[in-house]
């Protein structure tokens, strides 16, 4: 008698088991149902529809010169040495020239120090 219970219940949880999934699987889409499924795909068709395909030219190399050798810059040229980047800032004074942050570090001419000396 009580191993048929414990049956009899096992079989009733196994049964709700087995509705809960099937209800909770979501299912195949309906045919005809052209909806994106991901934020990336609606983009994609939004920039289909606007013509543009998104492939537009990036950043790329900002700096001109080889970017192997591009450890000073000045402006948007790259130099290679601190001495070359700090003739090409122009300073007044050698000491006038400074260097700020890195990869590639920017090179500009410090005005205190210039107009001092």
């Amino acid at each position: 008698m009580i191993t048929e219970v414990l049956l009899l219940r096992a079989f009733a949880v196994a049964a709700a088991l087995a509705v809960a999934v099937g209800a909770c699987g979501g299912g195949q889409r309906p045919e005809g149902d052209d909806e994106p499924t991901t934020a990336a795909e609606k983009q994609r068709r939004e920039f289909k529809t606007k013509g543009d395909t998104g492939g537009g030219k990036w950043g790329g190399w900002r700096y001109q010169g080889e970017r192997d050798d591009c450890f000073f810059v000045v402006g948007r040229k790259c130099f290679k040495t601190e001495k070359t980047a700090c003739n090409a800032a122009k300073c007044k004074a050698p000491a006038a020239c400074k260097i700020t942050g890195g990869g590639p570090a920017s090179v500009s001419c410090d005005k205190a120090i210039a107009d001092s000396k």
